[in-house]
């Protein structure tokens, strides 16, 4: 096999009586794929609950090596002009404040928080800006001389000088899922990791749940009953779901560290197998662990096996299985790619290919790190 540039995630998870993600509505999401409705979970959603779970054994916070990132629309606001105002006079702070916003945020960028548009800073970014609005509030006596000295340095400045000395100027976050900067094109990130939106392998399975909420201290106690009426909608599902490594990617965004993205691939397959998303968990508990984890990997462009639901089937692990295997064996005669393998099934597993429990599955898609040039 040629080097493993591309690591493929396939996972099929089960879970019951949920909300895990919302609409603009409140809605379960959906999507339409070959003529049936199914529930869908977004890329979002599942970037966010793997980036933010820090209490899990395999958290990304507990890499050596792991740098802090923020998104915000008042990265200025809060981590950069807000701790020096309890120092300086609020004119002055106001001056630089100002000049900061438009530098991060665009042209507009101090005409109002609405007017600025989340945006991704590593850690190493928001201390140089921290640390030049220091130095400025120290030197300069008036709002005038302030605003003169914040324009002086960005004329001069961009993320580059901002990122100059660090390997993870964006953070970890930034060089796992990429970055767009409007006001700066140089500074935006590629991502090396792909995710797909996860879908119901079945049709739709929802239904609402009314439930109420009883006043405990309404007068007299003959009328406490319902006090408030609500609607919401939850579902069961069997989720087929993708995500893409470009491993040589991956290994440029960490600064060519291939100890921290080989640390960094063995924990997203332990959080992508076992942390769960979902909306409303203090009152469905919708926790549960992916029935299979199937790892590809190969020097061909990749390509997902969500082909195998086209038509939806019965909601059913075994049925599940089966049909992935059916679609690898077609791509294989009709392709022959060649990917390496190795899976993960709690049920039945794939023919051919060699079982793991996780921890030897994510120590095996870490190996591949090893074998690629950047």
């Amino acid at each position: 096999m040629t080097d493993p540039r591309f690591l493929q995630i396939h996972t099929l998870h089960s879970y019951t009586a949920a909300l895990l993600n919302r609409d603009e509505a409140g809605q379960a999401k959906r999507l339409v794929y070959g003529g049936t409705p199914r529930t869908r979970i977004s890329s979002q959603c599942l970037k966010r609950h793997w980036r933010m779970a820090e209490h899990d054994p395999h958290a990304l916070q507990k890499l050596s090596g792991y740098v802090e990132s923020f998104r915000s629309r008042d990265l200025v606001t809060q981590l950069v002009s807000g701790p020096l105002r309890a120092r300086f006079e609020q004119e002055i702070v106001d001056a630089i404040e100002a000049g900061f916003q438009r530098f991060i945020y665009g042209p507009r960028g101090d005409q109002g928080r609405k007017s600025r548009a989340p945006l991704l800073l590593g850690q190493p970014e928001l201390a140089w800006l921290a640390r030049n609005a220091e130095e400025i509030a120290n030197k300069c006596k008036s709002p005038k001389a302030a605003k003169q000295s914040v324009e002086a340095l960005i004329k001069t400045a961009n993320f580059k000088v901002m990122a100059e000395s660090a390997a993870l100027p964006g953070g970890l976050t930034a060089a796992l899922f990429g970055r767009m900067v409007t006001a700066d094109v140089e500074a935006n990130i590629e991502a090396p990791i792909y995710v797909a939106h996860a879908f119901s392998v079945h049709e739709v399975e929802v239904e609402g749940d009314f439930f109420s909420a009883v006043d405990d201290l309404a007068l007299p106690p003959s009328v406490r009953n319902a006090d408030t009426l609500q609607q919401t909608e939850i579902g069961n599902g069997l989720f087929y779901g993708y995500v893409v490594i470009d491993v040589p990617g991956l290994i440029r965004n960490c600064a060519g560290d291939r100890t921290l993205a080989g640390s960094v691939v063995r924990s997203l397959i332990h959080l992508i197998a076992e942390v769960s998303p979902g909306a409303k968990k203090g009152s469905t508990a919708p926790f549960g662990r992916a029935d299979l984890v199937l790892l590809e990997a190969g020097d061909r462009q990749p390509r997902s096996l969500a082909t195998a639901y086209r038509a939806a089937i019965p909601h059913c692990p075994e049925i599940a299985i089966g049909k992935l295997a059916e679609e690898l064996r077609m791509q294989d005669e009709a392709y022959a790619t060649n990917e390496e393998r190795a899976h993960l099934s709690i049920r039945t597993p794939l023919p051919e290919i060699t079982r793991y429990s996780i921890s030897a599955l994510a120590d095996w898609g870490a190996g591949m790190v090893s074998k690629v040039e950047a």
